[in-house]
Parts: C-alpha cells; structure tokens; sequence
C-alpha cells in the first residue's frame, strides 16, 4: 500500500539522505524501481508499520515480535521454520524468484515469502533474490525494531534487532 488506513499517503521518492533522517513513515520500491513492485512489493520503514493510521487494512496487522515467535514454534523453530515460510523455486530453473539456490523451500504454509531484498538506514538497496526481510511491530531497543529474516542458503528463520530507518517488506 501507498497510503494508511485512513487514506493519508505514506511518503514515498525519499533520496538516501532523506531516507535515512526520516522518523515519519516512509515506503520505497528496491532500487527506488517501480517494476519491482509485483512480485516484490514495497519496502517500509519501521515509523510506517507502527504508525497510529494503521499500515494494513482494517481486521489485519504488523505482527508483533511475539506473533513471529508464535508462527516461527508452530513451525519447528527457528531452525526450521524458514523453508515452510519460503516461495518456493529459483530465477536460475525459471520457476521461482530465489536468485540461485532456495534451500529447504517448501511453501507448506502457504506464506509464500519472496527474496525482497532491504533498504538499509542510509537508503543503500542489497540482499534482493538472496534474503527477505520482515518488520515486527515490536521495538527492539530505542533505535530499533524486531525482524524476521528468510534466507536463500538454509531453511531457518533469523530474528534481529535492526534500525527503525531500514526498508523491510511487510
């Protein structure tokens, strides 16, 4: 989405500087490219997925750091419950968006989690085909926020303490 709940837009065409000194919420595409945006979707800042005009449509939500937790068990843990969570395929076979490899894919749960990519705090684009980055709307410590990360290489779920300024899929 381009806009909260209410209607109100999300600031979008943030250049790196601004990007990273934003504390309103913000979205970008990965490498500022609107062709990215199906099957990737939008890239959002931690200020974006707790702001007060809701992110996502009414009867949905960010999931808390503790609904992660909860799905990631449900799952096997942590060291599991990557592959499950996972698109399955590789761009390298033509049947997938994973970059080369899409170890332990299994897309049994039916989230269909795609290799994003980020934007980091200084608005530098990397990780797309490789990774996956997921919000929690739970702060971590002052400058952070909780993440969920889904990797190309293994079936396990990472979670991690990133800063609020980064651009993560939702």
């Amino acid at each position: 989405t381009s806009i909260y709940r209410n209607g109100d837009a999300i600031v979008t065409d943030l250049d790196n500087a601004a990007w990273g000194a934003t504390t309103s919420g913000a979205w970008s595409y990965y490498n500022d490219d609107a062709s990215y945006e199906c099957p990737y979707g939008k890239l959002y800042n931690w200020f974006a997925c707790t702001d007060s005009r809701g992110l996502c449509p009414t009867g949905w939500h960010v999931p808390s750091d503790a609904e992660w937790t909860t799905l990631t068990n449900f799952l096997g843990g942590l060291s599991l419950a990557g592959g499950p969570l996972k698109s399955t395929g590789t761009a390298i076979d033509s049947n997938g968006l994973w970059t080369s490899q899409n170890v332990d894919a299994t897309n049994s749960s039916g989230f269909s989690g795609p290799p994003c990519g980020y934007r980091n705090g200084i608005g530098i684009f990397g990780a797309m085909g490789v990774q996956s980055y997921l919000w929690c709307s739970t702060q971590s410590v002052a400058f952070g926020g909780w993440v969920r990360v889904l990797f190309d290489n293994n079936g396990t779920v990472a979670r991690s303490s990133n800063y609020k300024e980064s651009g993560y899929s939702v």
